[in-house]
């Protein structure tokens, strides 16, 4: 017997308080298609391939009982019944949400996510030889809080939500004392698993290095859990026939989180990506872009929700753009549609082309990740980062997207650093052109990085492709990997960070174009040499992986991506780099008065296409740079302007709205700078 495809689960679209509007009731029901997997029940935890479930209350001490998803009652009602009260229904909600979120990311990516590595403590001298650990499932706990909160650990690699009694400005918008569980909200869910798969993707973004990282990251979150909205039919079909095809009115699809926003004292959901509820009238309002609100915002959920009203400005844009025809058909021309309520097959036809532009939105959105750079992301970068993915794997812009995007960052004051004009060909990461005496070296890397991914293609299993990455990063063989493609095969798709290390050594070029340090001792730079190569700067390599991606056109991308990332330690006295000083843990540096020592991370983001072995894109945050107003300009310097301006920023900002995340940030060692979203959701 075929195993099925997919496991149909209910659920709610948004929260339980849209259950008990008469207006909402029976759209709040939807029914969630998850990739159908084999699930472990023993020992009372729901195990799949990505996640497990353990529910337990440490308010209670409490252990509640697990559902079973292939019980036959279950498998034919389509699960349980939604309900606050069960903690069966509550342990469904989360896993149907978790794995719809990741089943989206792995269409726009074209692969399989993984979670964030496990950090170990890596010293060869003591027999400690793996930096890191496999994760091979994100812990969710449905009942781990008492209190208004949820939140992602990195440390603990898990998503943890609480549950507490509400307290609502307005009694007429819900009952004093309910008690709300953020398991049961579809954005509370898909906002958390979003900043797990992030973490994993791109893991310092969880360090504030400038004022837009952390917002990012709460911004891209909201983006994700936004535009799932759009993929529940009945939900869509029921706001467009409200607004009557207008979705820039207030509406349901725009807003995030309602019954928690009200329930901790606030008008309305959490946030909106559209417009907000004026206190003082009562009464909605659209909001208007405003450029200055980008300059003078630090708080990291409203700075966020600026990048999020961009993305929805550019998809509203876009959606009038692709049902401007239905309109003139609908209103004889005039664009004035007749009274009353809009026409079934107007109705879906309209949530036809919402559903299509969204989903085009959500992928153009994800996609991007892998045009970012690895350390001090900003909202530049990204927009930089989507059109060049976007003109990658789709070179005519039919409706405009890529102007879309533009045009609602431009009205938001949102400009990237080192471009000339606001142009798709300006914003585009220029294309790789390498000198002929370094395009051998990049071919020999880039046949080493092909073999790889034909490898990878074979094997489906998550640990599989990590351990057969881990060995093709570091060049260390393990039993796993012998097992799974041979000893020699292994031999021959080991080694990429010493391939970079010797082939580039002498290379100028690759050093001017990742802004990082090969083949020359770290000392100078405050960098700590290798262990395996003593004389040279150490530097590591993270997020290999492989791009396959087809477009609409047929065009397909295949593509091999992976980050180098590198550490300078430098004493900073009154605001300026005075000396370097190497990182070392064991040994922290002798510090004079009025001197800070500071770990400044440079990184480089490289695309190699594999069809025609070539380094496509050099996208950096640079540790050094060649002066050109100085002779030799061969000769790198320490990037010293980035440097004084990021630790500015980390140690001397002393905004209201930044004093309590920047506590967390402030020390080099805090249990609390581990969970920067558990401080950040707090309320």
């Amino acid at each position: 017997m075929d195993t099925p495809s997919h496991r149909t689960l209910r659920g709610y679209a948004f929260d339980p308080s849209l259950s008990q509007r008469l207006d909402t009731h029976r759209i709040n029901q939807v029914y969630y298609k998850v990739p159908w997997e084999t699930i472990d029940y023993s020992d009372g935890t729901i195990r799949g391939e990505y996640v497990e479930i353990i529910d337990y209350d440490p308010s209670i001490s409490k252990f509640y009982e697990s559902i079973n998803f292939d019980e036959k009652a279950i498998l034919a009602n389509d699960g349980l019944d939604p309900s606050e009260s069960n903690p069966k229904f509550h342990q469904q909600m989360v896993y149907a949400v978790v794995m719809t979120t990741i089943k989206n990311f792995e269409r726009a990516l074209g692969r399989k996510i993984m979670w964030s590595t496990r950090k170990l403590d890596y010293n060869p001298e003591k027999g400690k030889k793996k930096y890191e650990d496999y994760v091979d499932r994100l812990r969710i706990y449905p009942h781990a809080l008492r209190e208004a909160n949820a939140y992602y650990s990195p440390l603990k690699k898990a998503l943890l939500f609480g549950y507490f009694h509400s307290n609502p400005v307005d009694q007429k918008d819900q009952m004093p004392g309910t008690l709300v569980f953020t398991c049961l909200s579809h954005d509370i869910i898909a906002h958390e698993t979003t900043h797990a798969i992030l973490d994993g993707l791109h893991r310092y973004y969880n360090e504030p290095t400038n004022p837009d990282v952390l917002a990012f990251h709460e911004a891209f979150a909201d983006i994700v859990a936004l535009f799932q909205h759009f993929s529940f039919p009945d939900v869509l079909k029921h706001q467009i026939a409200s607004t009557r095809g207008d979705l820039t009115q207030q509406n349901l699809l725009g807003e995030l989180a309602q019954q928690f926003g009200v329930a901790i004292g606030g008008h309305g959901s959490l946030r909106n990506a559209i417009g907000s509820i004026n206190e003082n009238t009562g009464v909605w309002e659209r909001k208007q872009p405003d450029p200055s609100e980008y300059q003078n915002t630090l708080q990291p959920h409203d700075r966020g929700s600026i990048l999020v009203a961009a993305v929805f400005d550019a998809f509203l844009s876009i959606y009038e753009r692709r049902v401007a025809d239905l309109n003139r058909i609908a209103s004889n021309g005039t664009g004035i549609l007749p009274l009353g309520e809009l026409h079934p097959d107007l109705v879906n036809r309209l949530s036809t082309e919402a559903s299509k532009t969204s989903q085009h939105i959500l992928y153009m959105c994800i996609r991007a990740l892998d045009y970012c750079p690895p350390v001090d992301i900003t909202f530049g970068d990204y927009l930089r980062a989507i059109i060049t993915a976007d003109t990658d794997l789709i070179a005519e812009d039919v409706y405009a997207y890529r102007l879309a995007f533009i045009e609602a960052f431009k009205k938001r004051g949102i400009y990237p650093s080192g471009v000339r004009s606001l142009s798709s060909e300006s914003l585009k990461y220029p294309t790789i052109k390498i000198k002929e005496e370094n395009n051998g070296l990049i071919k020999i890397v880039a046949d080493f990085l092909r073999m790889y991914a034909n490898i990878v293609a074979y094997h489906p299993k998550r640990e599989a492709i990590y351990e057969i990455t881990y060995g093709a990063i570091s060049g260390s063989i393990n039993t796993h990997m012998k097992q799974l493609i041979g000893y020699e095969f292994s031999k021959r798709i080991t080694g990429l960070h010493q391939r970079i290390n010797v082939k580039f050594t002498q290379s100028r070029e690759f050093k001017e174009l990742t802004g990082l340090i090969f083949g020359e001792d770290g000392a100078e730079f405050g960098i700590r040499n290798s262990r395996t190569y003593p004389r040279w700067a150490s530097f590591s390599i993270q997020n290999l992986r492989v791009v396959s991606r087809v477009g609409p056109n047929g065009n397909k991308l295949n593509q091999v991506v992976f980050s180098i990332i590198q550490k300078s330690g430098v004493i900073i006295e009154n605001d300026k780099v005075k000396r370097v000083e190497i990182p070392d843990r064991d040994k922290p540096p002798k510090l004079n008065p009025g001197e800070t020592y500071y770990i400044y991370k440079g990184g480089c983001t490289l695309i190699l296409d594999l069809d025609s072995r070539k380094l496509k894109y050099a996208i950096k945050k640079p540790l050094i740079v060649f002066p050109k107003n100085r002779r030799p300009s061969r000769i790198p310097e320490l990037n010293t302007e980035d440097i004084e301006k990021q630790f500015k920023y980390i140690y001397e900002t002393n905004v209201m709205t930044m004093s309590e995340f920047q506590r967390y940030f402030s020390a080099a060692v805090d249990y609390n700078a581990l969970e920067p979203f558990a401080m950040l959701h707090q309320h």
